[in-house]
């Protein structure tokens, strides 16, 4: 048994269907488990807005900040390892990372997204996103420190996850690519067989084209193939903020993986003990400074930033928030532009992912998403 009330996973599906015919967005592939029996399972709509081709369950999306959470796993799997600490200052790895007050921003602060540094879209005007050594010259050269680290909450959209995959890269006992770190620890280990950083040759069949709607403020430069956001289509990508590719079977293994602690079909990649901590909430009452914004320009109540070690948690306040509201405080997730959601609620031993097409506004997705997850929970029996 799936531990779901069936007819309210019925009204969750026909919930998306009318969101999505009444042109919310095109189309949505869902994945909810409990105790790791899958109770849902549908792709909903189309990949594009004309309708022309439907959405299948592995249907390949670019995810966006979910990208994101794989390098968050990563360093703190490095953390457990003592290549690093939460405590290392990150100018101890980077030594090019100096000048106050950036210089005493530690793991625990880029993770925390309070590093003290702005939240920077790119780095450099009209740069290419797609190479890190790139990247991470011009986070060096361009975002400095406007606050101490540890007094604000900071949502980084790409900074600290350059300065995390290029501590990675440095301290990888095999002086492997960053890519291949992600491929070789991660994905192949958790058998997450159509995940890739940028978008790998043989998923390009299933690729569903990321269709920005005027909702993202900057272009994705691919210096190989033309187009705005082309960066999202291009193989050869090592961006550790937004480059990767996934299904939503994949990223629901991944979460399946953080809700039994670290662990998937006999691979550990991590230890409960670093689980707990991560799904915990750091950034005290700290607004996140980013959705304050998208919060005041909603017209709706501020919220907590309610920050874990590269998790977001849902907190205990009751506000707009893409984690729901009836989900359990300590729920923990990531999320992508607009588009892209997982979420494990350790308490209902549920775990959610949700990739969908039509990127919506960022006030639009928090509600879209809240609505989604609550009905899941709702589910719950």
């Amino acid at each position: 048994m799936s531990g779901f009330w069936q007819d309210r996973l019925d009204h969750l599906k026909a919930v998306i269907a009318a969101d999505v015919a009444a042109g919310a967005y095109f189309g949505a592939v869902l994945r909810v488990a409990r105790h790791g029996v899958v109770g849902f399972d549908e792709a909903i709509g189309s990949a594009d807005g004309e309708g022309m081709k439907l959405l299948a369950r592995d249907s390949v999306f670019s995810i966006f900040s979910t990208s994101k959470a794989f390098t968050n796993i990563l360093i703190l799997r490095a953390i457990e390892q003592g290549r690093f600490a939460l405590t290392t200052r990150v100018s101890e790895v980077l030594p090019e990372f100096a000048g106050e007050p950036r210089n005493r921003a530690t793991f625990f602060h880029l993770l925390s997204h309070t590093s003290g540094l702005p939240g920077v879209w790119m780095p450099r005007p009209g740069m290419y996103l797609d190479r890190l050594d790139e990247l991470f010259e011009a986070v060096i050269e361009n975002v400095h420190g406007v606050v101490e680290p540890g007094t604000r909450c900071d949502y980084s959209p790409l900074a600290n996850h350059v300065l995390m995959g290029e501590a990675l890269r440095r301290t990888d006992p095999k002086g492997r690519r960053y890519r291949d770190i992600l491929r070789e620890d991660l994905f192949e280990p958790l058998g997450m067989k159509d995940t890739s950083m940028g978008l790998r040759a043989d998923l390009n069949a299933r690729h569903v084209r990321p269709d920005m709607r005027g909702t993202v403020p900057i272009k994705h430069l691919s210096r190989t193939i033309p187009g705005d956001h082309a960066l999202f289509e291009d193989p050869d990508v090592e961006a550790p903020h937004v480059g990767c590719a996934s299904t939503v079977p994949d990223l629901s293994r991944f979460a399946e993986m953080l809700r039994r602690g670290g662990e998937l079909d006999g691979v550990r990649i991590l230890s409960p003990r670093i689980i707990e901590m991560a799904r915990q909430v750091w950034t005290k009452d700290f607004p996140n400074e980013l959705y304050r914004t998208v919060h005041l320009r909603a017209g709706w109540a501020e919220m907590p930033a309610y920050m874990g070690l590269g998790f977001n948690v849902r907190g205990t306040q009751i506000g707009p928030h893409q984690l729901g509201t009836l989900t359990s405080p300590e729920t923990f997730g990531n999320y992508g532009a607009g588009s892209a959601l997982f979420w494990v609620d350790p308490r209902l031993e549920v775990s959610f992912a949700c990739l969908t097409a039509g990127v919506m506004t960022q006030a639009a997705n928090i509600a879209r998403f809240q609505k989604l997850s609550d009905i899941v929970v709702s589910a719950c029996i």
